[in-house]
Protein backbone atom coordinates (compact mmCIF):
# COMPACT_ATOMS: atom_id res chain seq x y z
CA UNK A 1 0.00 0.00 0.00
CA UNK A 2 1.55 3.61 -0.78
CA UNK A 3 1.85 5.63 1.61
CA UNK A 4 0.18 8.67 3.14
CA UNK A 5 1.59 11.62 2.04
CA UNK A 6 0.86 15.15 3.40
CA UNK A 7 -1.96 17.05 1.68
CA UNK A 8 -1.45 20.29 -0.54
CA UNK A 9 -0.83 22.74 1.56
CA UNK A 10 -1.40 25.80 -1.17
CA UNK A 11 -4.63 26.98 -2.57
CA UNK A 12 -3.55 25.77 -5.85
CA UNK A 13 -2.27 22.20 -4.68
CA UNK A 14 -5.33 21.74 -3.31
CA UNK A 15 -7.58 22.48 -6.25
CA UNK A 16 -4.88 20.88 -8.28
CA UNK A 17 -5.65 17.54 -6.14
CA UNK A 18 -9.81 18.43 -6.24
CA UNK A 19 -9.19 18.52 -9.74
CA UNK A 20 -7.29 14.72 -9.75
CA UNK A 21 -9.55 13.31 -7.69
CA UNK A 22 -12.76 14.13 -9.72
CA UNK A 23 -10.93 13.21 -12.71
CA UNK A 24 -10.37 9.61 -11.68
CA UNK A 25 -13.23 9.29 -9.73
CA UNK A 26 -15.58 9.91 -12.81
CA UNK A 27 -13.18 7.07 -14.20
CA UNK A 28 -14.00 5.23 -11.29
CA UNK A 29 -17.75 6.24 -11.32
CA UNK A 30 -17.77 4.77 -14.84
CA UNK A 31 -16.63 1.16 -13.65
CA UNK A 32 -18.76 1.49 -11.00
CA UNK A 33 -22.03 2.16 -13.00
CA UNK A 34 -21.22 -1.25 -14.42
CA UNK A 35 -21.82 -3.18 -11.33
CA UNK A 36 -25.23 -3.22 -10.93
CA UNK A 37 -27.50 -6.50 -9.72
CA UNK A 38 -28.91 -7.45 -13.24
CA UNK A 39 -32.28 -8.57 -11.46
CA UNK A 40 -31.14 -7.09 -7.95
CA UNK A 41 -32.50 -3.53 -5.96
CA UNK A 42 -29.69 -0.57 -5.86
CA UNK A 43 -32.19 1.82 -4.57
CA UNK A 44 -35.72 2.25 -4.20
CA UNK A 45 -36.29 2.99 -7.70
CA UNK A 46 -35.09 -0.42 -8.27
CA UNK A 47 -32.58 0.96 -10.50
CA UNK A 48 -31.73 -1.92 -13.41
CA UNK A 49 -28.71 -2.62 -15.44
CA UNK A 50 -30.78 -1.32 -18.87
CA UNK A 51 -31.05 2.70 -16.80
CA UNK A 52 -27.31 2.47 -16.13
CA UNK A 53 -26.09 0.89 -19.42
CA UNK A 54 -28.12 3.47 -21.19
CA UNK A 55 -26.69 6.46 -18.98
CA UNK A 56 -23.32 5.11 -19.67
CA UNK A 57 -24.09 5.63 -23.06
CA UNK A 58 -25.37 9.26 -22.73
CA UNK A 59 -21.98 9.88 -21.04
CA UNK A 60 -19.63 8.56 -23.42
CA UNK A 61 -21.80 8.40 -26.74
CA UNK A 62 -23.33 5.52 -28.59
CA UNK A 63 -20.30 3.28 -29.95
CA UNK A 64 -22.37 0.48 -30.90
CA UNK A 65 -20.55 -2.71 -31.17
CA UNK A 66 -18.46 -1.86 -28.43
CA UNK A 67 -18.41 -2.84 -24.91
CA UNK A 68 -19.83 -0.53 -22.25
CA UNK A 69 -17.16 -0.23 -20.25
CA UNK A 70 -13.25 -0.75 -21.09
CA UNK A 71 -14.26 -0.50 -24.67
CA UNK A 72 -11.24 0.29 -25.80
CA UNK A 73 -8.69 -3.07 -25.94
CA UNK A 74 -6.48 -5.09 -27.64
CA UNK A 75 -6.63 -8.88 -27.68
CA UNK A 76 -3.87 -11.16 -26.78
CA UNK A 77 -3.07 -15.03 -27.23
CA UNK A 78 -0.58 -16.93 -25.11
CA UNK A 79 -0.39 -19.95 -22.78
CA UNK A 80 0.43 -19.75 -18.75
CA UNK A 81 3.30 -22.17 -17.72
CA UNK A 82 2.32 -23.10 -14.12
CA UNK A 83 4.60 -23.93 -11.41
CA UNK A 84 4.35 -26.19 -8.59
CA UNK A 85 3.76 -23.23 -6.27
CA UNK A 86 -0.29 -23.57 -6.02
CA UNK A 87 -0.65 -27.00 -6.47
CA UNK A 88 -0.82 -28.15 -2.86
CA UNK A 89 -3.59 -25.32 -2.75
CA UNK A 90 -5.72 -26.24 -5.51
CA UNK A 91 -6.73 -29.06 -7.91
CA UNK A 92 -7.38 -26.78 -10.86
CA UNK A 93 -5.85 -28.37 -13.91
CA UNK A 94 -4.23 -24.93 -14.74
CA UNK A 95 -2.31 -25.26 -12.11
CA UNK A 96 -0.86 -28.71 -12.50
CA UNK A 97 -0.26 -29.01 -16.38
CA UNK A 98 2.90 -27.61 -17.76
CA UNK A 99 1.22 -25.26 -20.01
CA UNK A 100 -2.64 -23.96 -20.41
CA UNK A 101 -3.94 -21.57 -23.41
CA UNK A 102 -4.94 -18.66 -22.91
CA UNK A 103 -6.65 -15.73 -24.49
CA UNK A 104 -6.48 -11.83 -22.76
CA UNK A 105 -7.82 -8.56 -23.66
CA UNK A 106 -6.15 -5.28 -22.33
CA UNK A 107 -8.09 -2.40 -22.24
CA UNK A 108 -9.21 1.23 -20.71
CA UNK A 109 -11.38 1.73 -18.34
CA UNK A 110 -13.99 3.98 -20.33
CA UNK A 111 -16.68 3.63 -21.97
CA UNK A 112 -15.51 5.70 -25.49
CA UNK A 113 -13.38 3.14 -27.58
CA UNK A 114 -11.37 6.20 -29.16
CA UNK A 115 -10.34 8.16 -25.87
CA UNK A 116 -7.04 9.03 -26.13
CA UNK A 117 -4.67 6.38 -23.58
CA UNK A 118 -3.56 9.41 -21.38
CA UNK A 119 -6.55 10.05 -20.50
CA UNK A 120 -7.35 7.61 -17.56
CA UNK A 121 -4.44 6.61 -14.88
CA UNK A 122 -5.56 3.40 -14.80
CA UNK A 123 -5.24 0.11 -17.07
CA UNK A 124 -7.27 -3.70 -17.06
CA UNK A 125 -5.97 -7.14 -18.17
CA UNK A 126 -8.67 -10.00 -18.66
CA UNK A 127 -7.24 -13.33 -18.92
CA UNK A 128 -8.99 -16.81 -19.63
CA UNK A 129 -7.60 -19.58 -19.21
CA UNK A 130 -8.57 -22.72 -21.70
CA UNK A 131 -8.01 -25.85 -19.50
CA UNK A 132 -7.68 -29.29 -21.41
CA UNK A 133 -10.09 -30.74 -19.45
CA UNK A 134 -12.66 -28.11 -20.81
CA UNK A 135 -12.77 -25.72 -17.76
CA UNK A 136 -12.27 -22.28 -17.99
CA UNK A 137 -10.98 -19.50 -15.43
CA UNK A 138 -11.52 -15.83 -16.57
CA UNK A 139 -10.27 -13.34 -14.15
CA UNK A 140 -10.53 -9.36 -15.33
CA UNK A 141 -7.70 -7.42 -12.97
CA UNK A 142 -6.96 -3.77 -12.78
CA UNK A 143 -3.95 -1.96 -12.06
CA UNK A 144 -5.56 -0.08 -8.74
CA UNK A 145 -4.63 -2.46 -5.44
CA UNK A 146 -7.75 -1.73 -4.14
CA UNK A 147 -11.46 -0.91 -4.82
CA UNK A 148 -12.84 2.12 -3.50
CA UNK A 149 -15.75 0.67 -1.89
CA UNK A 150 -17.50 -2.54 -1.37
CA UNK A 151 -20.84 -2.76 -1.99
CA UNK A 152 -22.87 -2.62 -5.15
CA UNK A 153 -24.70 0.30 -3.32
CA UNK A 154 -21.72 2.33 -2.56
CA UNK A 155 -20.81 2.05 -6.56
CA UNK A 156 -23.81 3.57 -7.27
CA UNK A 157 -24.12 6.47 -4.91
CA UNK A 158 -19.91 7.16 -6.47
CA UNK A 159 -21.52 6.76 -10.06
CA UNK A 160 -24.54 9.38 -9.05
CA UNK A 161 -21.92 11.65 -7.55
CA UNK A 162 -19.49 11.97 -10.47
CA UNK A 163 -22.75 12.31 -12.87
CA UNK A 164 -23.09 15.56 -14.42
CA UNK A 165 -25.52 18.25 -13.68
CA UNK A 166 -28.01 18.67 -16.44
CA UNK A 167 -27.74 22.64 -15.63
CA UNK A 168 -24.20 22.93 -16.77
CA UNK A 169 -23.22 19.09 -18.35
CA UNK A 170 -20.42 19.19 -15.82
CA UNK A 171 -19.97 16.86 -12.71
CA UNK A 172 -20.70 19.17 -9.55
CA UNK A 173 -17.20 19.34 -8.20
CA UNK A 174 -18.36 19.42 -4.78
CA UNK A 175 -19.97 15.83 -5.06
CA UNK A 176 -16.96 13.47 -5.42
CA UNK A 177 -15.10 15.13 -2.18
CA UNK A 178 -18.37 14.84 -0.11
CA UNK A 179 -18.98 11.40 -0.99
CA UNK A 180 -14.84 10.42 -0.37
CA UNK A 181 -15.66 12.42 3.36
CA UNK A 182 -18.84 10.34 4.07
CA UNK A 183 -17.19 6.70 2.62
CA UNK A 184 -13.97 6.27 5.07
CA UNK A 185 -13.52 2.96 3.31
CA UNK A 186 -12.45 4.76 0.21
CA UNK A 187 -8.67 5.83 2.08
CA UNK A 188 -7.01 3.23 1.04
CA UNK A 189 -8.20 4.15 -2.76
CA UNK A 190 -7.46 7.63 -1.98
CA UNK A 191 -3.99 7.32 -1.08
CA UNK A 192 -3.41 5.11 -4.03
CA UNK A 193 -4.80 7.92 -6.21
CA UNK A 194 -2.86 10.37 -4.84
CA UNK A 195 0.69 8.27 -5.63
CA UNK A 196 -0.43 6.61 -8.85
CA UNK A 197 1.75 6.85 -11.52
CA UNK A 198 0.04 5.13 -14.80
CA UNK A 199 3.04 3.08 -17.08
CA UNK A 200 3.83 3.89 -20.45
CA UNK A 201 2.90 0.73 -21.47
CA UNK A 202 0.62 -2.53 -20.69
CA UNK A 203 3.53 -4.51 -20.61
CA UNK A 204 5.23 -3.17 -17.46
CA UNK A 205 2.04 -2.34 -15.42
CA UNK A 206 1.06 -4.82 -12.85
CA UNK A 207 -2.61 -5.91 -12.39
CA UNK A 208 -4.48 -6.99 -9.57
CA UNK A 209 -7.49 -8.99 -9.27
CA UNK A 210 -9.02 -7.19 -6.59
CA UNK A 211 -11.27 -9.60 -5.08
CA UNK A 212 -10.80 -12.64 -2.92
CA UNK A 213 -11.46 -16.04 -3.98
CA UNK A 214 -10.88 -19.38 -2.68
CA UNK A 215 -8.68 -22.37 -3.89
CA UNK A 216 -9.77 -25.51 -2.73
CA UNK A 217 -7.53 -28.40 -2.43
CA UNK A 218 -7.81 -31.83 -3.65
CA UNK A 219 -8.94 -33.27 -0.62
CA UNK A 220 -10.95 -29.80 0.37
CA UNK A 221 -9.25 -27.73 2.43
CA UNK A 222 -10.24 -24.02 1.80
CA UNK A 223 -7.68 -21.02 1.00
CA UNK A 224 -8.51 -17.36 0.47
CA UNK A 225 -6.53 -16.07 -1.30
CA UNK A 226 -5.98 -12.54 -3.43
CA UNK A 227 -4.11 -12.70 -7.17
CA UNK A 228 -2.58 -10.59 -9.44
CA UNK A 229 0.70 -10.27 -12.08
CA UNK A 230 3.33 -8.73 -11.77
CA UNK A 231 5.27 -7.63 -15.18
CA UNK A 232 8.66 -9.07 -16.69
CA UNK A 233 8.82 -5.80 -18.57
CA UNK A 234 10.07 -2.05 -17.56
CA UNK A 235 9.29 1.20 -18.64
CA UNK A 236 11.85 2.94 -19.81
CA UNK A 237 13.43 5.54 -17.83
CA UNK A 238 11.14 8.57 -17.22
CA UNK A 239 8.34 7.11 -19.46
CA UNK A 240 4.82 7.75 -18.16
CA UNK A 241 1.74 7.17 -19.33
CA UNK A 242 0.42 10.56 -18.32
CA UNK A 243 1.62 12.19 -21.22
CA UNK A 244 0.92 10.78 -25.47
CA UNK A 245 4.80 9.65 -26.21
CA UNK A 246 3.23 7.97 -28.98
CA UNK A 247 -0.12 9.52 -30.39
CA UNK A 248 -3.65 8.81 -29.00
CA UNK A 249 -3.23 4.96 -29.14
CA UNK A 250 0.26 5.03 -27.91
CA UNK A 251 -0.51 1.68 -25.50
CA UNK A 252 -1.63 -1.03 -28.27
CA UNK A 253 1.41 0.74 -30.58
CA UNK A 254 3.87 0.12 -27.85
CA UNK A 255 2.79 -3.66 -27.13
CA UNK A 256 2.54 -4.58 -30.58
CA UNK A 257 6.15 -3.55 -30.85
CA UNK A 258 7.43 -5.45 -27.68
CA UNK A 259 5.32 -8.61 -28.97
CA UNK A 260 6.96 -8.33 -32.58
CA UNK A 261 10.33 -8.34 -30.55
CA UNK A 262 9.32 -11.36 -28.48
CA UNK A 263 6.88 -13.10 -25.92
CA UNK A 264 5.85 -10.70 -22.63
CA UNK A 265 5.52 -12.19 -19.60
CA UNK A 266 3.96 -11.80 -15.78
CA UNK A 267 4.73 -13.78 -12.98
CA UNK A 268 1.27 -14.83 -11.59
CA UNK A 269 1.78 -14.32 -7.80
CA UNK A 270 -1.06 -14.95 -5.33
CA UNK A 271 -1.55 -14.05 -1.60
CA UNK A 272 -2.77 -16.19 0.88
CA UNK A 273 -4.82 -14.74 3.37
CA UNK A 274 -4.12 -14.53 7.01
CA UNK A 275 -7.11 -15.65 9.30
CA UNK A 276 -7.94 -11.68 10.03
CA UNK A 277 -8.28 -10.21 6.70
CA UNK A 278 -11.06 -9.14 5.07
CA UNK A 279 -12.02 -11.53 2.59
CA UNK A 280 -15.68 -10.37 1.12
CA UNK A 281 -14.30 -6.42 0.96
CA UNK A 282 -12.52 -5.98 -1.91
CA UNK A 283 -11.95 -2.10 -0.47
CA UNK A 284 -10.13 -3.29 2.34
CA UNK A 285 -6.07 -4.01 1.92
CA UNK A 286 -4.85 -6.58 3.41
CA UNK A 287 -2.03 -5.31 5.46
CA UNK A 288 1.29 -6.96 6.79
CA UNK A 289 3.33 -9.88 6.50
CA UNK A 290 1.57 -12.43 3.74
CA UNK A 291 2.63 -16.28 2.14
CA UNK A 292 2.86 -15.37 -1.83
CA UNK A 293 2.96 -18.04 -4.25
CA UNK A 294 4.77 -17.40 -7.58
CA UNK A 295 1.95 -19.65 -9.16
CA UNK A 296 3.48 -19.77 -12.76
CA UNK A 297 4.10 -17.53 -15.73
CA UNK A 298 1.68 -15.74 -18.07
CA UNK A 299 3.10 -15.61 -21.44
CA UNK A 300 1.44 -13.58 -24.48
CA UNK A 301 3.10 -14.14 -27.90
CA UNK A 302 1.03 -11.94 -30.01
CA UNK A 303 -1.78 -9.68 -30.59
CA UNK A 304 -5.03 -9.27 -32.60
CA UNK A 305 -7.65 -6.06 -33.11
CA UNK A 306 -10.45 -6.50 -30.48
CA UNK A 307 -13.20 -6.15 -33.26
CA UNK A 308 -12.12 -9.58 -34.75
CA UNK A 309 -9.63 -11.28 -32.64
CA UNK A 310 -10.31 -14.00 -30.11
CA UNK A 311 -11.19 -12.02 -27.10
CA UNK A 312 -13.83 -9.96 -29.07
CA UNK A 313 -16.76 -12.17 -27.67
CA UNK A 314 -15.64 -13.40 -24.84
CA UNK A 315 -17.45 -11.77 -21.80
CA UNK A 316 -14.74 -11.85 -19.00
CA UNK A 317 -17.06 -13.23 -16.27
CA UNK A 318 -15.10 -13.11 -12.91
CA UNK A 319 -17.50 -16.24 -11.43
CA UNK A 320 -16.61 -18.41 -14.32
CA UNK A 321 -14.34 -20.84 -12.17
CA UNK A 322 -12.71 -24.10 -12.76
CA UNK A 323 -12.97 -27.16 -10.06
CA UNK A 324 -10.34 -25.78 -7.03
CA UNK A 325 -11.02 -22.45 -7.11
CA UNK A 326 -14.12 -20.78 -5.97
CA UNK A 327 -15.98 -17.54 -4.80
CA UNK A 328 -16.09 -15.25 -1.81
CA UNK A 329 -19.34 -13.87 -0.96
CA UNK A 330 -17.64 -10.61 -1.80
CA UNK A 331 -20.54 -9.20 -3.26
CA UNK A 332 -19.28 -7.24 -6.16
CA UNK A 333 -18.51 -10.36 -7.83
CA UNK A 334 -22.59 -11.21 -8.11
CA UNK A 335 -22.82 -7.71 -9.34
CA UNK A 336 -19.73 -8.12 -12.20
CA UNK A 337 -20.96 -11.08 -13.16
CA UNK A 338 -25.10 -9.95 -13.55
CA UNK A 339 -23.81 -6.73 -15.65
CA UNK A 340 -21.10 -8.11 -17.63
CA UNK A 341 -23.88 -10.59 -18.82
CA UNK A 342 -25.97 -7.45 -19.59
CA UNK A 343 -23.22 -5.65 -21.86
CA UNK A 344 -22.58 -8.61 -23.59
CA UNK A 345 -25.98 -9.27 -24.74
CA UNK A 346 -26.39 -5.79 -25.85
CA UNK A 347 -22.90 -5.14 -27.76
CA UNK A 348 -22.82 -8.63 -29.86
CA UNK A 349 -26.92 -8.43 -30.66
CA UNK A 350 -25.45 -4.88 -32.47
CA UNK A 351 -22.72 -6.47 -33.69
CA UNK A 352 -24.85 -9.01 -35.65
CA UNK A 353 -27.21 -5.98 -37.05
CA UNK A 354 -23.97 -3.61 -38.00
CA UNK A 355 -23.87 -3.23 -42.06
CA UNK A 356 -20.15 -1.80 -41.81
CA UNK A 357 -18.64 -3.33 -38.78
CA UNK A 358 -16.79 -0.57 -36.68
CA UNK A 359 -13.54 -0.10 -37.48
CA UNK A 360 -10.27 0.38 -34.89
CA UNK A 361 -9.03 3.81 -36.24
CA UNK A 362 -10.57 7.21 -35.34
CA UNK A 363 -13.33 8.17 -37.04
Amino acid sequence: MPDHPSPPRTPLGRASLVLRLAAIGVVVGVVAGAFAYVNGTLDPQRLRPKTLVNALETNNGLHPGYRRNHAKGVCVAGHFESSPAARAYSSAQVFSEARTPVIGRFALPSGNPYAPDSSVPIRSLAVQFNQANGQQWRSGMNSMPVFPVGTPEAFYQMLKAGAADPATGKPNPASLPAFFASHPETAPFLAWVKTARPSASYASESYNGINAFYLVSANGQRQAVRWGVVPMSQDASGASGAVAPGGADFLQADLEQRLAAGPLRWQLQITLANPADPVDDASKAWAGAHTVLNAGTLVFERSQPQLDGDCRDINFDPLILPSGIEASNDPLLAARSAAYASSYLRRTGEVSQLPNPPQESRP
